[in-house]
């Protein structure tokens, strides 16, 4: 008779890791709300949260840690106060403000796995990049209208967002949350994936959605995993990879070190 899975939350040594296990969530949209609140269920005992945005009524409809009590603060103050009314003992790391290239090295270092909850395709380049720079494991993920995708990244490993997409797109180019609307129950279902594959991560289990793009179509309610490749000749993780805007931040860093 097989032997049934082992189940972390029955582990002691699963918890212990878990506890001690730190995640930052950039965005706390609706991939970002519903990817914390699920970490937090997990066990995960510290969670980052970095958005400059502020709580609007419009955001309610899939942003399940904000409410009409929060319309005005800041979003992560928002979602932190959630957070820490449903886990009392959870850690919850407030910043403010948006990623950039100024302040991306210091964050990253001080956490585990990221998960990109953005929704701009600037700011997905920059945490890839950083990712890359830096040797930080995260996970992508993006939601317009009825269908999702998400990917988990090791740098130098598997790969990167740019093997797949080498140059940042126009905007003109790209279906947006604002023009093609999101549907919440797709944000939620991607968002889950995220937060399992940082814990699968913390936990050091196999399995993680690397050389995979993880596709939902809620339309037609399928689920489909399309094989990615690392590119040799990729600008951020290739053989001649560019200095990009993050690898430089990386080199300034490394320059101020006493």
């Amino acid at each position: 008779m097989r032997e049934e899975a082992r189940q972390p939350d029955e582990d002691e040594t699963a918890r212990a890791r878990l506890a001690h296990g730190r995640v930052l969530v950039v965005g706390a949209g609706g991939l970002g709300c519903a990817a914390a609140f699920s970490l937090a269920e997990h066990g995960v005992g510290t969670i980052g949260l970095a958005d400059a945005d502020r709580v609007e009524l419009s955001n309610l409809q899939r942003q399940i840690l904000h409410s009409g009590a929060t319309i005005g603060w800041s979003k992560v103050d928002s979602a932190a106060a959630y957070l820490r009314r449903a886990r009392p003992q959870l850690e919850v790391e407030c910043h403010p403000h948006d990623v950039d290239e100024g302040n991306l090295a210091r964050l990253f270092a001080d956490y585990d796995f990221v998960i990109d909850a953005t929704d701009g395709a600037a700011a997905k380049f920059l945490i890839n990049d950083g990712a890359v720079a830096y040797d930080k494991p995260y996970s992508h993920a993006g939601v317009v209208g009825w269908s999702g995708q998400t990917t988990t990244v090791l740098p130098g490993i598997s790969a990167c967002y740019r093997c797949i997409f080498p140059t940042i797109p126009d905007d003109d180019d790209l279906a947006t949350c604002q023009i093609a609307g999101v549907m919440g129950s797709v944000v939620g279902a991607i968002a889950a994936v995220q937060a399992g594959e940082a814990v699968k991560f913390l936990l050091g289990e196999p399995g993680l959605l690397t050389n995979r793009l993880l596709t939902y179509d809620a339309l037609e309610t399928r689920w489909r995993a399309v094989p990615l490749y690392r590119n040799p000749r990729c600008p951020a993780c290739g053989e001649r990879r560019s200095r990009s805007i993050s690898t430089n931040a990386a080199l300034e860093s490394e320059r101020r070190e006493p």
